[in-house]
């Protein structure tokens, strides 16, 4: 059954939170911790998950979301074997539930299965045994599934505060966001989806789609060749970000410690 739908609601809530904290991070004047794990407000502590990596190299990573449908799964799965690509797939435990051959056929093909939540739920909204008991179940799954436990977070809606980062991190976990959105959820075109991801992308960028996204499969192809004629190589997220002597500047990007954003 199409749930698209239900999806673009989720998508648009989505991207009204993001605006809501790019304001809140607008004002004051923030600077990074010698920790290297938190960015602090002169009115209130900020805590950011990883929106992008400083890097020298044309590197970036690419992501999808996966909480509704499966129709697309498999070609996904095709289109970046095809240029030994591999990817981070940010999956709903209740996803897993419905479809763990492809919670499989996804981890046999080189990509990683990371944490979306177990039900999607508001995480902002959850104390914090709950957020732990909330990723817990899901990771239980993808773990059952692949073996491998996750180590990524990718919050529903894009929606998080200094509990949610906090609380992941006493996890061991990572909390992952984006820089560049495909807006694939608003069913742009495969051209369209093609121009935003290739005029926005920038080393170390993260690029966010999803699954079940109408025109993704169509756009991935002539995006993936545009960025490697620009070239750019892949890596999965968990490659991509700093592990140790890291800052995260205001915008949300790890830096090595000592180095000044630019």
């Amino acid at each position: 059954m199409n749930k698209l739908p239900s999806f673009k609601k989720l998508a648009r809530k989505k991207r009204g939170v993001l605006l809501a904290l790019a304001a809140v991070l607008a004002v004051g004047i923030f600077s990074v911790t010698p920790a290297g794990q938190a960015v602090r407000a002169a009115a209130m502590k900020r805590d950011l998950p990883i929106y992008c990596v400083q890097k020298d190299s044309n590197v970036c990573a690419l992501s999808f979301d996966a909480a509704w449908g499966n129709e697309d799964t498999q070609q996904l799965i095709d289109i970046l074997g095809k240029y030994n690509i591999r990817a981070t797939f940010f999956v709903v435990g209740d996803w897993v539930d419905k479809y763990p051959e492809s919670v499989k056929a996804l981890h046999d093909a080189g990509h990683e299965v990371m944490n979306h939540s177990n039900k999607h739920d508001h995480m902002t909204k959850l104390s914090a045994d709950q957020i732990i008991a909330d990723v817990n179940a899901c990771s239980d799954k993808i773990e059952n599934v692949t073996g491998v436990r996750p180590e990524l977070f990718r919050p529903p809606y894009g929606e998080y505060d200094d509990k949610v980062v906090s609380t992941l991190r006493s996890m061991g976990m990572y909390t992952i966001q984006w820089d560049v959105d495909s807006l694939d959820w608003k069913e742009l075109s495969a051209e369209e989806i093609t121009g935003r991801v290739t005029e926005r992308i920038a080393p170390g960028s993260i690029v966010l789609f999803h699954n079940a996204a109408k025109h993704t499969p169509a756009a991935l192809p002539g995006l993936i060749e545009k960025l490697i004629q620009k070239g750019y190589s892949f890596v999965p997220i968990s490659e991509l970000i700093l592990r140790e002597n890291y800052d995260i500047d205001h915008t949300g990007r790890q830096i090595p410690t000592g180095t000044a954003a630019q």
